[in-house]
């Protein structure tokens, strides 16, 4: 058994439920326990009693009674990694004192899973100070590359998975893809749902498009920005909706699908001459930063696989998108 404890509310913690905040810190206390703890006045807030609902504010001094060794082996353990500390510093497009961007390198997932025991995520932790560590705000697929947005702040966080939940983040990202889409400009507007497809060697799960219940409504701006020839395209595309591999499966749908993208286009997506990696980036974002609330641009120069691609057809790798209002 541990003895009492008293720990203070970080300023990045106010605001912060006492619930959330013992999970946070003591993963290992069930709610069920937090609980009983505080019907017995065990733990306390500022020296009074409370409820697990309870608004932390900064500077207030929390008591934690004894506890269990297993409630405190279990706190999450951080460890510095210099390459993965020196690896994200490499990344790092932009930062003040409520957020991070990232160039995020394609092939690098950002969150983990069964078999995927390196990424962003894990990496974060090599970046964390006095107890704070830049947060996920939103995600890109492992396959893609480009900019990635972090908050440094509780309070950054909130404040920008308000903004992508409201639809207050404007994306751009630049594809490859295989033949020329008709009109060059338009929106696709084409319901997607999971579904199990047939292909050669048994049935898997895709996005698809689909009709249904679970059909959710996809909705894609798309901007043709050079062509070679007609036999490839340098497509804009801006997601309105924010679905699983949306802009894939809405290139697909319009007979173009994004280079390198065999799960989504199959055979067609192959292209003899530049790299079989998917070429999807996310090249800019526009958002109400979390501090000041002003409109705030940030973009990503072209890298990897796909900046050599640029090269080999002498597309502008500074293009800007202009996207008209009344594209819908």
């Amino acid at each position: 058994m541990t003895g009492v404890q008293t720990k203070s509310v970080s300023p990045d913690e106010a605001g912060m439920r006492l619930d959330r905040w013992f999970k946070t810190h003591f993963p290992a206390v069930r709610h069920g326990e937090l609980e009983k703890f505080l019907r017995k006045g065990q733990v306390r807030v500022a020296g009074g009693r409370v409820k697990a609902n309870r608004r932390l504010e900064v500077g207030e001094e929390i008591r934690i009674p004894p506890l269990h060794e297993r409630a405190e082996t279990l706190k999450p353990v951080t460890r510095y990694d210099a390459d993965d500390a020196a690896a994200l510093k490499k990344m790092i497009l932009f930062e003040d004192d409520s957020i991070m961007a990232l160039n995020k390198p394609f092939g690098v997932a950002v969150q983990g899973g069964a078999k995927t025991k390196h990424h962003i995520d894990g990496m974060l932790a090599s970046l964390e100070k006095d107890g704070v560590r830049p947060r996920l705000v939103h995600r890109l697929d492992k396959d893609t590359g480009g900019l990635l947005l972090l908050a440094k702040t509780r309070q950054a966080a909130q404040r920008l998975g308000d903004a992508f939940k409201g639809h207050d983040v404007e994306k751009t990202y630049w594809a490859l893809t295989v033949g020329s889409p008709r009109p060059h400009e338009g929106t696709i507007s084409l319901p997607i749902a999971k579904r199990m497809v047939r292909i050669e060697g048994g049935d898997v799960e895709r996005v698809v498009p689909a009709e249904g219940e679970d059909a959710k409504k996809a909705i894609t701006d798309y901007q043709t920005l050079e062509d070679a020839g007609g036999r490839v395209t340098f497509l804009a595309m801006r997601p309105v909706t924010g679905r699983t591999h949306q802009l894939r499966v809405h290139a697909t749908a319009i007979g173009c699908p994004v280079v390198g993208d065999g799960k989504y286009g199959g055979a067609a997506a192959h292209l003899e001459g530049v790299s079989n990696k998917l070429h999807l980036f996310c090249r800019s974002m526009t958002f109400p930063h979390p501090k000041t609330r002003r409109n705030t641009t940030l973009t990503a120069p072209l890298s990897g696989h796909m900046a050599e691609t640029w090269k080999f057809f002498s597309f502008d790798q500074e293009a800007v998108c202009d996207w008209p209002d009344d594209l819908r």
